[in-house]
């Protein structure tokens, strides 16, 4: 069990050596009835979220649930941790499972991050489940997807009514960044950005083109 941190103030930003991340149940079978988000869109955004953890050497748990029937892993994730084991569970709930809790309390991490398909069911009971054992748990909202709109959403204020924090993968990163001053960081994040956010990744780049870009001579 973890001690709770405060739930505001400087010391309830979560930081990269305190945080633990699992990534649960980003299966095809999840996938083909995802009716709350664009399914491109949790896709991409879990991968952004997979690559910044590996950018600060946060510990990631990857799981699925009956792979055999339901589909491995989607590939765009294991292919950021190469070689790494993929925890099958039959258990639904991920938090009654001692492989995946036992992986997470190694780790000595205080802070758990969970994201998972479907919000309102492979989500919702581990988060719950930690929460009441007395883990910090932070649900990042845009890598997890539900059945409907209102499944989604009614899962997350479940999870809040339980203690749960709630965050976007893009804010995440920067609270583990928190200073662009960490030159070694910024610049494996800055590589996240420019594949996985969108706009401010295009921004970026066209903003280094314009660096780059020598201004006309006049004619005079």
């Amino acid at each position: 069990m973890s001690a709770k941190p405060a739930k505001n103030g400087l010391d309830a930003l979560l930081r990269p050596e305190d945080s633990v991340l699992v990534l649960i149940d980003h299966q095809p079978y999840q996938l083909a009835n995802l009716n709350s988000h664009e399914p491109q869109m949790v896709i991409n955004n879990t991968v952004g979220l997979a690559k910044a953890a590996k950018a600060f050497d946060v510990p990631t748990i990857l799981t699925t649930v009956v792979a055999e029937r339901g589909g491995y892993i989607f590939p765009q994730i294991t292919d950021v941790f190469p070689g790494q084991e993929v925890i099958d569970r039959t258990l639904i709930n991920t938090w009654e499972d001692p492989k995946v809790v036992d992986v997470v309390k190694a780790t000595g991490r205080k802070r758990l991050i969970i994201a998972g398909l479907w919000t309102e069911v492979c989500v919702a009971m581990p988060t719950i489940q930690a929460l009441g054992e007395g883990w910090d748990v932070t649900v990042i909202t845009d890598a997890c997807g539900g059945v409907s709109v209102e499944a989604h959403q009614v899962a997350i204020q479940r999870m809040i009514a339980a203690g749960a924090n709630v965050m976007t993968w893009a804010a995440l990163a920067a609270e583990w960044q928190r200073d662009w001053a960490r030159a070694e960081q910024a610049a494996k994040l800055t590589e996240v950005i420019k594949q996985h956010a969108g706009g401010s990744g295009i921004a970026y780049l066209w903003e280094q083109q314009l660096l780059n870009t020598p201004v006309p001579k006049s004619a005079g």
